[in-house]
């Protein structure tokens, strides 16, 4: 399906989103106890060949002062046969819904660019939890030369995230079938599903060498200089995974990683500040608030830097 994405002065990005998604976008998650979880689906990388072209989208517009998207929306219930639900642990992750969070963290990132805080050109990418991929198309537009997209769901990455990269990179949404980690934008594109618990053993760069998830500083050649995640600490029976995740995947000594998340989920426990305690407890990483979020229409919700060094 070809669209045309009008710019009116900001970069323009074209996007799909979940069709049982509110106007109220990302009020929060399922007010319900944690049960025991099933076993996660394999890790897996999903090709761009893979992408899904039975879905039916429809395109909208939406801005949000820095950049304005062209979404379209696609159907939980089509893709996984649930109706009107964000979450359900261990099977669907809510990869589908588009996420205030992911919105949050493309303005914060636009704003440590404009003040020369952070730079993409030449850089490794990994975006964490992905889902519409909004964070690392920005990523990527801005000068990546590896981004690499990791979902819970195999079937988001194939629905969702290379439809978006194909819009927004190559400006089609028809699958490239170029598949392999390069392409002829100059940006290594890759993409992965599968649990935080385990797909550090299918990411190229990270550091899967010793128990404990230390890094040494003469590892260079190894980590992504820069991980990005939004809405990413919702679970608090996630965030001891999650933050292994990360310091397994992070480049040292200068590596650095943006978090956009609320700054509690009330009913499943997770919130910026508790994965924060932990972050902290640890003491390998620095944390820095960079935006705080009040306005009224869901929790308060914030952007996080976190460095190495």
């Amino acid at each position: 399906m070809a669209t045309n994405c009008e710019n009116s002065g900001f970069d323009s990005f074209c996007l799909f989103q979940s069709s049982d998604e509110t106007s109220s976008s990302g009020l929060g998650f399922l007010n319900s106890a944690e049960n025991p979880l099933p076993p996660p689906p394999p890790c897996v990388e999903v090709l761009p060949s893979e992408a899904s072209t039975f879905m039916k989208c429809a395109v909208e517009n939406i801005n949000i002062g820095v950049v304005t998207f062209l979404k379209g929306r696609v159907s939980t219930h089509e893709v996984f046969a649930l109706s009107n639900s964000d979450l359900v642990p261990g099977k669907y992750e809510g990869g589908l819904k588009l996420w205030e969070g992911s919105l949050d963290l493309v303005k914060s990132l636009d704003s440590e660019l404009q003040s020369g805080h952070v730079s993409f050109e030449g850089k490794r990418v990994l975006e964490l939890g992905c889902g519409h991929g909004l964070p690392g198309i920005f990523a990527c537009l801005k000068g990546a030369a590896v981004m690499h997209f990791q979902d819970f769901n195999a079937e988001v990455l194939q629905c969702l995230t290379i439809p978006n990269v194909n819009a927004n990179v190559f400006k089609q949404f028809q699958p490239l079938y170029i598949d392999g980690p390069n392409t002829n934008v100059g940006t290594e594109l890759r993409f992965f599903a599968g649990d935080w618990s385990e797909i550090n053993h299918l990411l190229p760069y990270a550091h899967n060498n010793d128990k404990d998830s230390s890094i040494s500083n003469d590892d260079t050649k190894a980590g992504y200089d820069i991980i990005l995640m939004a809405e990413t600490v919702y679970s608090i029976s996630s965030l001891h995974n999650l933050y292994r995740l990360v310091k397994m995947c992070i480049s040292r000594p200068h590596g650095i990683v943006y978090m956009a998340a609320k700054k509690h989920y009330f009913g499943v426990g997770g919130g910026t500040r508790r994965f924060l305690s932990i972050v902290e407890k640890d003491g390998m990483m620095a944390t820095s608030l960079i935006t705080e979020v009040v306005d009224g229409s869901s929790n308060v919700r914030e952007v996080w830097k976190l460095s190495c060094g």
